[in-house]
């Protein structure tokens, strides 16, 4: 548990958009809000499990295409001398790899496929083991020495446009020490420095990289085509989100859904236009990394820390300069206050005399 009543939680904002390009997502799209951890949760997992599948893919593909190029010539004699339907099923086969392997783009994924089998080989280790906070520096070293404790988990960067991996000092990961690098702490099991690679990560934040959230349609025995499901990975976070949908143009949202009509849900459409305010006041810089409220200019985001702008440094400066002004100025006039009562008192108390 928390050791105070203040803590820091850390949004990701995404949007469903009506077309297959990121980039036309500019009407007719919902807004919506989910905890970082969350977010990374869902989305981490689909594209292990997308890049888990473009692999198996490649190898399939390429590995038997590469031994069908190179015992063509052997195996020409042999086909000759076999019946025509095993030939015609050996050569049906050969071409259906072939097609694969071309869909595949063997030269790209092969190279691609290599480099992330071999990662730690070559003292690489996947940022994504880090999305959820966990400790990289013991209280206690090997020697049973005392040491502060260090812990790793996600945080935003590049003004909220990225999410990279942080160094903290408690096991909660709220507090962030910015002066500290993550892949300082990071060594294999044989003591060798490991430095993190970002490839899968970026993958959940690049805007470019739409995910899907249409799922495979396949034709009935009919040869008719069904309405594609909605992949879980869009159903899981569409759930677990704060949403912002009627304002953006978004008509098949909860407001239309029955679900969020009559059910505990209800509350979130009650909610919505709180939410929208919300997600605005995020995608503003209203609140640094730290949880701290940012009124006027703009925050820099550095690894895991914040510097103030030129303009907050002016700002800040005229308010100490003023300050101190008042306070020499309340001053002065005490002193003079203060010096007329006595005299006052002396010349009532001389003429009671």
């Amino acid at each position: 548990g928390y050791d105070t009543v203040l803590s820091t939680q850390r949004f990701v904002i995404f949007r469903l958009c009506p077309s297959d390009s990121c980039s036309k997502c500019n009407s007719g799209f919902g807004e919506y809000m989910v905890d970082m951890e969350e977010y990374l949760g869902y989305t981490v997992e689909y594209r292990q499990d997308e890049q888990d599948e473009y692999c198996e893919t490649c190898d399939e593909a390429c590995y038997y295409a590469a031994a069908d190029d190179a015992a063509a010539a052997d195996d020409a004699a042999e086909e000759e001398e076999e019946d025509g339907d095993d030939a015609g099923r050996k050569l049906a086969a050969k071409k259906i790899r072939r097609k694969l392997a071309d869909a595949a783009d063997c030269d790209t994924c092969v190279d691609a496929c290599e480099k992330i089998e071999s990662m730690e080989d070559n003292n690489y280790l996947d940022a994504t083991a880090f999305i959820q906070c966990q400790s990289i520096q013991e209280a206690t070293d090997d020697d049973g020495n005392q040491q502060a404790a260090v812990y790793a988990g996600p945080i935003c960067a590049s003004n909220g446009k990225k999410i990279k991996i942080g160094v903290f000092s408690d096991e909660n990961c709220m507090f962030i020490d910015s002066d500290k690098d993550v892949e300082n702490y990071l060594t294999n099991e044989d003591g060798n420095a490991m430095n993190l690679s970002h490839n899968l990560l970026k993958t959940v934040y690049n805007q470019e990289e739409c995910i899907s959230c249409a799922g495979e349609v396949e034709a009935d025995e009919n040869g008719y085509y069904e309405a594609a499901e909605v992949k879980e990975v869009c159903a899981e976070l569409y759930d677990a989100s704060a949403k912002c949908e009627t304002s953006n143009g978004f008509d098949n949202g909860m407001s239309s859904n029955n679900y969020y009509a009559y059910n505990d849900a209800a509350n979130q459409v009650a909610n919505e236009e709180l939410v929208c305010d919300f997600i605005s006041s995020l995608k503003s810089n209203t609140y640094s990394q730290d949880g701290e409220i940012v009124i006027g200019g703009s925050k820099v985001y550095t690894a895991g820390g914040t510097t103030t702008t030129g303009g907050q440094k002016f700002a800040l400066t005229f308010f100490i300069i003023g300050t101190v002004g008042l306070a020499v100025y309340a001053a002065m006039l005490h002193s003079q206050l203060t010096k007329g009562g006595k005299a006052d008192l002396s010349a009532q108390g001389g003429a009671m005399a």
